[in-house]
Order: C-alpha cells, then structure tokens, then sequence
C-alpha cells in the first residue's frame, strides 16, 4: 500500500506560480512513475503530467506545456509540479498518482493509488 499526500495549492493571481508537492510513503517510491491529474467542478478529470520511475522522462497535456514541470526527488519520497503563468483556467483540485508502469500513462484508469488533492485557485 502507497499513500501520497499532496500539499502546496492556494489562491493566486493569474501570471503567478505554485509548487506543488506530493510525498509518498509505504512503498518504494522508485518503483512507480507517477502523475498528476486536475478536476475542476463538473468537469471531467484531466491528465496533466507524467514523470517515469527514474526522473527520466516526463510529458504533459499540451495546455500546459511550457508552463508546467513534473520531477521527482526519489531520495525524499516526493514528486513536484511547478506551475508558472498559471491562469483561471488551472484552477481545480489536483491530484498525484502512482502506478507500477514505468513511463505512467496519460489514463487515470492506469494508476494504482491517488492522494486526497489539493486545491489551486487562480484568480483574473
């Protein structure tokens, strides 16, 4: 069993940047890529990055890209996502998973465990 607690969201500006960090603990953290996804109210879940087991590789949803970055600290236990140039349409609960394949998946439906989410709210 993994558990990841997601921690770092809040209400910013539009143009402005948050860190987002997810730590892992239960399992060993080198032995899953992982990613985060977005849902905001009454929308669908949306993939947002994806970052493989080593650090080594990582993709995005094209909404993003070139705004956010995805890493890992796989000594801390931890995965990141930086988030710069956010704008209103960033704003909903996100949340990082975990999954045994090693490169992750665009799929929610891959991943083995989730955190609870953490909310980010960006404003006009």
């Amino acid at each position: 069993q993994v558990q990841l607690v997601e921690s770092g969201g809040g209400l910013v500006q539009a143009g402005g940047s948050l860190r987002l960090s997810c730590a892992a603990s239960g399992g060993t953290f080198s032995s899953y890529a992982t990613g985060w996804f977005r849902q905001a109210p009454g929308k669908e879940r949306e993939f947002v990055a994806a970052v493989s087991r080593s650090g080594g590789t990582t993709y995005y949803t094209g909404s993003v890209k070139g705004r956010f970055t995805i890493s890992r600290e796989n000594a801390k236990n931890t995965v990141y996502l930086q988030m710069n140039s956010l704008k209103p349409e960033d704003t909903a609960v996100y949340y990082c998973a975990a999954t045994r394949n090693v490169y992750g998946s665009r799929v929610g439906g891959e991943y083995d465990y989730w955190g609870q989410g953490t909310q980010v709210t960006v404003s006009s």
